[in-house]
This record gives C-alpha cells, structure tokens and sequence, in this order.
C-alpha cells in the first residue's frame, strides 16, 4: 500500500503512470493494454469525457472497456454544470489516492494539457487578484462580443496564457484578464517549475504530422458512421447548446449547424477535421513544455509493442515486474 494521509491527499511515494498525447495518437487503446497487464486502473484527463451524453464525440472508451477496466472521471457532470478543472484536480486526486490504497496502478489517460498537469503538480489555482466587479463585467463583453474578442484582448497583456487558451474557454480567459489586471502580472508567470506530488512516470506518444491527420480523418468519419448526428441532436433536444462549455466539444459545435440547417452535412464534417488538426496541434504545443516526458512515437495500441515497452519501464522505475 502506497503512503499518504487523507483520501485525496496527494503522496510522493504514490505511483502514477500517466499517456498523454494528442487526439488519435492511440493514447486510450495503450492505457487499456498497459492497465489491463499491470492490474491498473484508469483515470481520464480529458475535459469533455466528463459530461454525460457526450460519448461519440468525445471517444469515450466503450461500455466494455470500462467494465473490463475500472474507468474514473468519466460521466460525473451533467452538459450543463460548469466543471472546472479545479475540481478535476479534487475529483482525480481523490480517485488516484484510492487506487493506490487498493494496491493498484493508477494510469491516467488524455489529452487536455492543464488537467494532467494540476493533477500531477502543486498547482495552484488561487493566485491572487480577485475583482467580482470586473469578473462581472467581463464576463458580460464575453456574452455579447463572445470569448475570442476577450482571447484578442488577453494576447495584448500576457501573450503565453493567451498561446495556451483556448479562444473559446471564456472562464479561463476572463481569469487570465482579471490577473492582469488586478495585479499587474501575467497569469503565465505563475506556470513555472511546478513540483510533482507523485512518483509519476510520463509517457508522451506522439505521431507525424500526415500520420495524425490520417487518423483523424479517419476517427470523424468513424464517429458519424457511430451515429455522431444523432447524438447531437439528442443533445440539442435536451436543450443543451453551443453556449455551454460542453457545447464547445469538438464535433459538437459544428454538427449544430448542420442541424439548424446553416450548413451541409460535408462541410460540418470538414470543419470538424479541420478543427481536430488544430486541436491537436495545440496539444502538441502545450505537451512539448512538460517536465519529465519520455516521448514515444505512435501510434498505439492495447496489443501491440508500446505497450511492453512501457511495462519494462515502469518495471525499471518502481523495481516491480508487470
């Protein structure tokens, strides 16, 4: 049994093995091999697979999956709640606790950059700088000039938060601005060495650009043969909408205006491979800056030789055989 105190309280003698990449490097299929041999379990960091209903779209391993492997942090907010990644870091620190207290091997899986790094780092999401008057007001200006106005706005002071928002991440935007402006200081001069809470082995997998885009070529058209429109529009009939953060997932936004009839089905999906590709490179920006990451090229998958060759490393690191 790993140490600690407290459920939730983060040790340095526990074990983490965390698979980060971007979309379609094959990241989830090697967390399933590696879990599946290693006794492990599964922590997402992905902050769309934390809504409910939002399942093609966001690749959510399949019902099967996750009976075969326990999965944790998938399905535990409603479309319409704000989940921040705040309480990510509560919710996973707590579930990475209890799968070492069980004796298991915790490996965390996704792509969002900021999720795998306040959970496995001292971050701290309470810098100082706090204005409820001028929260309020930005927060309306995003309301009626929308999020990437307020993102032009960012760039002007504090250029490094603004490369790693996103300019439709209006809560994270709005934050950023307050800093800045409530103290003069840029909210990235808070995003230096940050200090790991766990015995964390990182392994980044990583693709050619032409192989990343086959894959997620390949992955759009998978999803809307899986039923991609359907389930958007069960969302929409639920009255979930764009204006939500969980409306902003990837697939989603755009087959909406497929269904209001502002678009065709072909270009919807066009601007949903477009806008992977970006995504993904965006993640490749944010995970080049990890401390700590043994990079492996990809792409993955649960039967196939990365998985081994994982194994062996953590094998090599924690002195336990897998």
């Amino acid at each position: 049994m790993a140490g600690g105190t407290a459920a939730g309280t983060p040790s340095r003698s526990d074990r983490v093995l965390a698979i980060i990449g971007p979309t379609a490097s094959g990241k989830s299929a090697v967390a399933l091999g590696v879990a599946g041999r290693a006794g492990g379990e599964i922590v997402s960091a992905d902050s769309m697979q934390v809504y409910r209903g939002l399942d093609i779209g966001t690749a959510k391993p399949s019902p099967e999956e996750r009976h075969r492997i326990p999965h944790h942090l998938i399905d535990v907010a409603d479309p319409a709640e704000s989940f921040s990644v705040a309480t990510y870091q509560s919710l996973a620190r707590q579930a990475l606790r209890a799968i070492n207290c069980r004796g298991r091997l915790p490996v965390v899986v996704g792509g969002t950059g900021l999720y795998v790094r306040a959970l496995l780092y001292d971050y701290d999401f309470s810098p100082p700088g706090r204005d409820p008057a001028l929260r309020s007001e930005l927060e309306e200006q995003a309301g009626s000039a929308g999020p990437p106005a307020l993102h032009c706005r960012l760039r002007q002071v504090d250029p490094q938060a603004a490369a790693r928002i996103h300019p439709n991440d209006a809560r994270l935007i709005i934050r950023a601005i307050e800093v800045w402006e409530t103290t003069g200081k840029p909210l990235s001069s808070t995003w230096g060495f940050l200090e790991p809470l766990y015995d964390a082995l990182i392994i980044g997998l990583r693709l050619s650009r032409d192989e990343m885009y086959r894959r997620i070529d390949e992955r759009v058209d998978a999803m809307v043969a899986m039923g991609l429109v359907d389930e958007v529009r069960r969302l929409v009939a639920l009255g979930y909408t764009t204006a939500l953060v969980s409306g902003q997932a990837l697939g989603y936004k755009e087959m909406v205006g497929y269904l209001d009839g502002s678009t065709s089905l072909e270009v919807a999906v066009a601007a949903i491979k477009r806008s992977t590709r970006n995504y993904a490179k965006r993640q490749m920006t944010w995970f080049r800056r990890e401390q700590g990451v043994v990079w492996l090229d990809g792409p993955g998958s649960e039967g196939g030789p990365l998985v081994d060759y994982i194994l062996g490393l953590a094998a090599a690191k924690w002195g336990q055989s897998y």
